[in-house]
Order: structure tokens, then sequence, then C-alpha cells
């Protein structure tokens, strides 16, 4: 099985090493990891930006599966890019897995202001409490595919490095294949 492997690992500095043990996990598994960084990255006319998305396009339609790294990213989120590649795998049906080093709800994760009938943010706006990890639409398009969200029991050290997630996705996608 190939797996897609998505998340905010990319922007690690040391990004590549990363990806190879996330590569390695998956080989001791039997899996096949596709990192997005292997992409060969065309050389045409394009601008750079659309030839990685066209290139991770590609790599995802080659995949049977994705473990998308939903930790959050540059606020209480996953990474925007992260959960569109999300997406795009579950639109087209493939087996879906994720996980977040960050055990927190997503309500307890955005700053609030006290507003009288629920929690707001500093634009007034409610804040989603239906005391997952990250928005509804997220986590349930993992459960759709009977893999929930894995989460660590307490804070990880440094959860952009925690591997003990990902590798419950990757023993998670295994089982699943051999049903």
């Amino acid at each position: 099985m190939k797996v897609y492997l998505a998340g905010p690992d990319v922007f690690l500095p040391d990004a590549d090493g990363m990806g190879k043990r996330k590569r390695e996990i998956c080989a001791t598994y039997g899996l096949t990891g596709l990192f997005p960084l292997d992409n060969e990255i065309a050389t045409d006319a394009l601008p750079t930006s659309a030839r990685i998305f066209h290139a991770n396009t590609a790599l995802m339609r080659q995949a049977d599966a994705i473990i998308a790294n939903l930790t959050p990213f540059r606020g209480p989120s996953a990474d925007s890019g992260t959960v569109y590649e999300l997406g795009y795998m579950a639109g087209t049906g493939k087996l879906c897995a994720g996980y977040s080093n960050v055990p927190h709800s997503y309500r307890d994760k955005v700053p609030t202001e006290p507003v009288s009938g629920g929690s707001h943010d500093a634009h007034g706006m409610l804040i989603e409490d239906f005391g997952l990890a990250d928005n509804l639409m997220i986590v349930h398009a993992l459960d759709m595919f009977g893999i929930p969200l894995i989460l660590p029991r307490s804070p990880v050290s440094d959860p952009f490095r925690d591997l003990e997630g990902f590798e419950a996705c990757v023993r998670l996608l295994t089982e699943h294949a051999m049903k």
C-alpha cells in the first residue's frame, strides 16, 4: 500500500530527515511512504507554487491512503495545506488516517473573550466546542474511514518530531489493509 505522508513536516529544518524516518517506519510495516519532498518538480513555465501543487497532487493520485499530521501549525488548527490534502484524499475515497501531537480540544487552543451565551474569539465569532481536537469536518473525515484521529494521552515534548502517533496510524492502516 502506498501512503501519502501529509503534514507541516515539510517546513522543518530537517524535513528530508523527517521524511526518511517516516518512510522507514512505513517500510517496517510493509507500506510505501510517499513524502511530498520526494517529488520531481517540473521545470516548466508555471510558477514554482503551481508546480509543487501539481507534483503533490500527482503523488496523492499514486497513493492508496494518506496519513495526515494534524498537529496545530501556526495557530490552533492543523496546517491548511494538510487539511486540503486530507479533504482531497477523502473526496476520492482513499483511506484516511491522521494524528495530532497536541491532545487539547480545539476550544481550549483558541484564545477567548468572555461573552454571554458561549465562548467567542476576539472578533466575536463563536468558537466551535464539540470537545474535538480540531474542526469537526477534519475529525469526522477520518471517522468516515473507521480510523479516528490519533492523539497522545498527554502533551509531547517536541510535537513536530514525535512519531508515536504517526506509527499508530501506520499500524492502523496495515490492519485495515489486512481485512
